[in-house]
């Protein structure tokens, strides 16, 4: 999108018949500006210049009067001293960096926003309501498919069985990702088709939960999912492009101007390219591909260069430790307190992960392992120890989640430069399932952002969408809050790991650019930085944490150009 579309009409209309300036500077003008300095404290101004490759050139400190460009010299063969190549008058509204979403999944909240979303339903009976709705109203597909249960959310005590979506639809195959992608759930006709009977053996680092007589009851978790998932049907691309743009504009209208982009499959990354090929790729993305053959597929012999002015970059490989809590799949050194038996699924041996993160690291990619179990975080911090003997200088080790740690492995997070990118809302959403799940004993250091960040690693902050919403500012608020948007619990859950206002803020913005080796890029206002910033309703510094979560994003800019507005933007 070009500045000209920012100018007024009439001064562009005069460009036409007026000698052409020398380069000139833009302004973005009378706002109540506000970001942080490069050691976290609060920076206030009143105006951006910008320059034409939509970077900082500097920011005009309140108080001072309205900066003008610079001058040429006078004199009788020197061009037309130069002005404003255009300005914008935000009449004093708040702006803010825009925000960065340290671990994303992009396409999947795309595709999630044009298939069945579950997300929002409460108890089975609901779900099973829209399920048979979705149905009624998509007679051509084949197969029904979306995304958004949690049986925690509808008080069920036990996991959906093929049975209950039988229940709803019986005559097409159905199949549903649970809220955090880690399970599935299939109806009769869909395990039919991909040919799962009581014999049918899980995969590693997979389970099958069984119905009585050891028949497969419904549920497929972590790598069991490939059993179904090999024979439901593929977007197409333009499917693909369809669900990007979806997606694109809802981060967007949250204020989020740059996604770390987890578990990018090759379709992916070409759905990227084409949107970038179009001009139609607004949104920053960090990108870690889906393992190690497709990194290697996408960069070749290493990181890409940045592409499209800033928009996409190829950093390294997202790898998986274990499963997530909500299923059952993190990887606990002792038993899970309600479910006695079972500690949950270890995705690698020790050997095959280091394997990986050597492989990726020898061409300089940048590793991302989730991990959200106390074992799977100890088997991470026990690998990057190893390779950092071989591996020098400043590899920024990701660790996504960090969920659940023994307090010995807690300190161990300010070694080797590791990034802990961890999800605030995850806290808040998990918090009654997280006791149930850990017992009393292993709740002080789950989700322990502070003491994270007190022993020396870069927090990194995200939603992990589409598991959890795009919404930074209920994110900002749960992470120096401990409490939901209900305000629950009174004083914070495990109070102990909040974090101040601005420590959120900045994992949220220039620690989240960071830990994707973009600081020098984005995630400050600063002079350098490619202006990326929001318009807001309300200064958020001085918000009450019910009223940050109900904050409203009127305008978002990327590269000094208004991308997205709201009505009366």
């Amino acid at each position: 999108m070009s500045p000209d579309l920012l100018r007024p009409s009439l001064v562009a209309l005069a460009a036409l018949l007026l000698p052409v300036p020398a380069l000139a500077d833009a302004i973005v003008d009378n706002v109540n500006g506000m970001t942080l300095d490069a050691e976290g404290k609060v920076v206030r101004f009143r105006a951006i210049v910008l320059g034409k490759d939509g970077r900082v050139i500097r920011l005009v400190p309140v108080g001072e009067a309205e900066p003008q460009p610079a001058r040429a010299k006078k004199g009788k063969d020197q061009p037309p001293a130069p002005r404003y190549d255009w300005r914008a008058d935000l009449k004093g509204r708040v702006v803010i960096p825009g925000f960065i979403d340290a671990h994303g999944h992009v396409m999947g909240l795309g595709l999630a926003q044009l298939t069945l979303d579950l997300s929002d339903t409460k108890t089975l009976a609901e779900a099973q309501a829209k399920i048979r709705a979705y149905a009624a109203d998509n007679p051509d597909r084949k197969w029904i498919i979306g995304r958004g249960w949690n049986q925690e959310v509808w008080g069920l005590g036990r996991f959906p069985t093929a049975a209950d979506l039988d229940a709803a639809v019986a005559d097409r195959p159905v199949w549903l990702q649970r809220a955090d992608g880690h399970a599935g759930w299939a109806n009769t006709v869909a395990m039919r088709d991909a040919g799962i009977t009581a014999g049918t053996a899980a995969p590693a680092g997979g389970r099958i939960e069984k119905a009585s007589g050891g028949r497969p009851a419904g549920v497929f978790v972590d790598a069991a999912k490939a059993l179904v998932d090999r024979v439901v049907p593929q977007p197409s691309a333009k499917d693909m492009n369809a669900a990007f743009l979806e997606a694109q504009l809802t981060l967007l209208s949250k204020g989020i101007t740059a996604v770390g982009a987890m578990s990018v499959s090759l379709d992916d990354w070409m759905t990227f390219r084409r949107m970038g090929d179009a001009d139609n790729l607004r949104v920053r993305l960090m990108v870690y591909a889906d393992g190690i053959e497709t990194t290697t597929r996408i960069g070749g012999t290493g990181p890409t260069p940045w592409l499209y002015d800033g928009r996409l970059k190829l950093n390294g490989a997202k790898l998986y430790a274990d499963g997530a809590l909500g299923s059952r799949g993190a990887w606990l050194f002792q038993d899970y307190a309600d479910a006695p038996g079972q500690k949950g699924l270890g995705f690698l041996s020790d050997t095959q992960l280091q394997n990986l993160m050597s492989r990726a690291a020898m061409d300089n990619y940048q590793v991302a392992v989730h991990a959200i179990g106390d074992r799977a975080n100890d088997q991470v911090l026990n690998a990057i120890d190893e390779m950092s003997e071989t591996y020098k200088g400043d590899r920024r080790w990701r660790i996504e989640h960090a969920q659940v740690l023994t307090p010995a492995d807690v300190s161990r997070f300010g070694k080797h430069g590791i990034v802990a990118s961890m999800q605030p809302t995850h806290e808040t959403s998990d918090r009654l399932m997280a006791e149930a799940r850990l017992g009393p004993s292993r709740l002080p250091t789950a989700y322990a952002w502070r003491s994270i960040r007190a022993a020396g690693s870069t927090l990194a902050f995200g939603s992990d969408f589409p598991v959890e919403r795009p919404d930074p500012f209920a994110g900002w608020a749960a992470a120096f809050t401990r409490q939901d948007a209900d305000a629950q619990p009174a004083g914070g859950w495990q109070p102990q790991e909040r974090v101040t206002r601005e420590e959120a803020w900045r994992a949220f913005t220039s620690d989240a650019a960071y830990a994707g080796f973009a600081e020098k890029q984005f995630g400050r206002l600063a002079a350098g930085q490619y202006a990326d910033f929001v318009v807001v309703d309300r200064d958020p510094l001085l918000a009450s944490p019910s009223d940050l979560r109900a904050t409203k994003v009127e305008e978002t800019w990327i590269g000094g150009q208004k991308v997205w507005a709201g009505k009366g933007g």
